[in-house]
């Protein structure tokens, strides 16, 4: 990272490709070039599935194209060696174990100790101070989407009062699980907060967010008091997440632990607008881009206004929303301190 004192501009190609090869970036054109056909990308996406599930050759063009550009690689070992390459030109790392969904208990615990593992490598590495889990990676999805469910059918405003009565319509089997769950979100937390790894919690889909949250918060304030070891996800493509954002830094004042917070756009919206069509109740995503970029615009200056009790993360590629961040550090009068991250994925 490097302190600015001049202009900010994003327009130095020369910096940001600097880890590229040239048949590297020549690579990538191609790909990008691809993808700016729509018919193309429609085609790819309708039609790859079935010929993988059918045992067509296609998985080493994968690998070869789209896997190799956003994938940090199928180990840890082989993201390590990306990781350490980028570390030579001061870009720090974000580690995402791409958990493949597996359910069953074996496959949650051994999905747990991956995460695990991938803090204590991240501990041994300068460059990499954060890593992402999901939830979903360790707990049974109808099991969230119950949850979820018999958390907005609960009254009141707290999110956590909910949670806790949620919990109590669980038969004693489905609470036993959950509890399993829960030890897993807290070993995984313990961990990162002894080695001094932050952990990034990824937003899931609507209906299995609420208890993803709540989980999310019951962390936070054990372990946010002294140190930021978690950060929540929130995904201001939907149209009720900036009141969320401020009910949330509430609940960190009122508790007394700190607030962490990544900033996306989100990850979801054909999925979530096919569903709430289907089920015939109102999307949760916002009308249109304008309103998204307005929420989320507004979610960075709420944080850094309120940056003595929050860690942020501006997730973003959005130029405006970047200037933007630099502008208000500027006028807040906090060093402006340029960090450069890549997620690194892997799938194991």
């Amino acid at each position: 990272m490097a302190i600015m004192n001049h202009p900010i501009s994003f327009d130095d190609t020369q910096i940001a490709f600097a880890h590229k090869s040239d048949n590297e970036l020549r690579e990538a054109y191609r790909l990008f070039s691809l993808m700016q056909n729509s018919w193309l990308v429609n085609l790819g996406t309708r039609f790859t599935p079935w010929l993988i599930r059918s045992g067509m050759p296609v998985k080493e063009v994968i690998r070869k194209t789209i896997f190799k550009q956003f994938v940090g690689g199928e180990t840890l070992t082989q993201t390590a060696a990306i990781a350490e390459k980028l570390a030579q030109y001061k870009v720090r790392v974000i580690l995402d174990y791409g958990a493949e969904g597996k359910e069953g208990e074996q496959n949650f615990d051994l999905a747990c100790n991956e995460f695990i593992g991938v803090i204590e490598y991240a501990a041994t590495q300068s460059n990499i101070p954060y890593m992402s889990i999901k939830v979903t990676g360790f707990a049974r999805f109808s099991l969230l989407e119950k949850l979820d469910g018999l958390i907005h059918a609960a009254e009141g405003n707290s999110l956590i009062k909910r949670y806790n009565y949620a919990l109590k319509q669980l038969s004693l089997e489905e609470l036993n699980e959950w509890d399993r769950v829960y030890v897993r979100m807290r070993r995984i937390c313990n961990t990162a907060s002894q080695k001094g790894i932050g952990v990034l919690v990824d937003a899931e889909e609507t209906w299995v967010q609420d208890p993803v949250d709540a989980l999310t918060m019951l962390m936070m304030d054990e372990y946010n008091k002294s140190q930021l070891v978690i950060y929540n996800t929130v995904q201001l493509y939907r149209h009720d997440r900036l009141a969320f954002l401020l009910k949330m830094y509430e609940a960190a004042e009122e508790r007394g632990f700190i607030l962490g917070v990544k900033l996306v756009r989100g990850a979801y919206m054909e999925k979530e607008r096919t569903r709430a069509a289907e089920k015939n109740y109102p999307s949760p995503i916002q009308p249109n881009k304008i309103e998204t970029d307005k929420d989320f615009n507004e979610a960075v200056r709420f944080c850094i206004n309120h940056i003595e009790g929050t860690g942020l993360i501006i997730a973003t590629h959005n130029e405006e929303s970047n200037l933007l961040a630099t502008q208000l550090s500027k006028e807040k009068g906090l060093p402006l301190i340029i960090p450069t991250y890549i997620l690194a994925s892997f799938m194991v």
